[in-house]
């Protein structure tokens, strides 16, 4: 019998793929690691195309990629199947590092004002660079019922009038750093983007960008995503034993993260030693709680990112319901 080709395992390559690489390299881990530098939504393409079988990213990219398959009555090219990093992401909210024409005002009450009607960079259309601005856009009421039609499907027309923000795709980090520092009105420019704020800082410190703000997402921020047939899968349980020995070997093994952070990704190592005392990966990597899954659908209705109508019964195919009880959802 044939064997199996190894998982292609889609992952951003940021600090919080640390575990990853510490299961590749101390645990001989057999999976291929595939790199997405601009984030989840690219991922759920390539998932799409079949190019990887196994996906680890943002939770609302994920969940708001899964409703828009539900919402379109076609199935979905990945289900949630894992738990990765319990802790909120925290958002920055950056802009050029030289401007004057937003985020001046002191008073975070005020800055966050300026935002409406500007032009919002963001790595693709739903990834969760997109899906945060409409978050912080209801925090501050500004989506009516019209523009939260138009977040998620409207007439092009109506779309362009009702959304808080003008929504420019940039694709990369590298890209949406330079459209908020593009001048004289140049194609793409952007006024604002949001990325992690870990992730940013190196930027803010040499004066790229300025940060005028920031917002934790209200649910943990990674999951993990497979493709629904690979639910059962043999390679499928052996890669969640692997990266829960990766997550236990970063959290005993502190200064080996610091080094690899520092030394092969892009921060300094103040900046991974203070990350290091926030994050909070998940003991146990298989399983979704529904609770989670609920949660994050209930923001992005209210945020009108998804349609009332999405109940998610099929976005999980491993449900974790209690601590340790874990249940596969299979034949669905």
């Amino acid at each position: 019998m044939p064997q199996s080709p190894p998982l292609r395992i889609g992952y951003v390559p940021e600090h919080f793929s640390t575990p990853l690489h510490f299961a590749r390299t101390h645990f001989s881990a057999k999976f291929t690691l595939h790199p997405f530098p601009s984030g989840t939504g690219h991922m759920i393409t390539s998932l799409s195309a079949n190019e990887i079988d196994i996906g680890i990213g943002l939770t609302e990219a994920w969940v708001s990629g899964l409703a828009k398959a539900e919402t379109e009555d076609r199935p979905a090219p990945y289900a949630l199947v894992g738990t990765y990093v319990e802790s909120p992401l925290r958002w920055a909210i950056s802009t050029g590092g030289s401007r004057k024409d937003i985020g001046v005002n002191a008073d975070p009450g005020e800055w966050v004002k300026e935002l409406r009607g500007r032009k919002m960079g963001v790595s693709r259309v739903g990834s969760g660079s997109y899906v945060m601005g409409f978050v912080v856009a209801d925090k501050m009421g500004w989506l009516t019922t019209a523009a939260a039609a138009a977040a998620v499907g409207g007439a092009e027309e109506e779309r362009r009038q009702q959304q808080p923000f003008e929504v420019v795709p940039l694709q990369t980090f590298e890209k949406l750093r330079e459209g908020v520092n593009s001048e004289g009105g140049a194609a793409g420019a952007a006024d604002f983007f949001m990325w992690e704020h870990f992730t940013s800082k190196r930027y803010f410190d040499n004066g790229e960008i300025r940060k005028i703000g920031e917002i934790l997402t209200p649910w943990p921020s990674w999951h993990v995503v497979a493709k629904p047939e690979l639910v059962g899968d043999e390679r499928l349980e052996e890669f969640f034993t692997l990266v829960d020995q990766g997550v236990v070997w970063f959290a005993g093994h502190g200064d080996e993260a610091v080094e690899y952070i520092s030394t092969e990704l892009d921060y300094s190592k103040e900046d991974a030693e203070e990350w290091m005392r926030t994050v909070q990966f998940a003991k146990e990597v298989k399983g979704v709680r529904r609770s989670v899954v609920d949660e994050t659908l209930t923001v992005l209705k209210k945020a009108g990112v998804v349609e009332e109508g999405v109940k998610g019964e099929e976005m999980m195919k491993i449900r974790r319901k209690e601590p340790g009880l874990l249940i596969a959802l299979t034949g669905s």
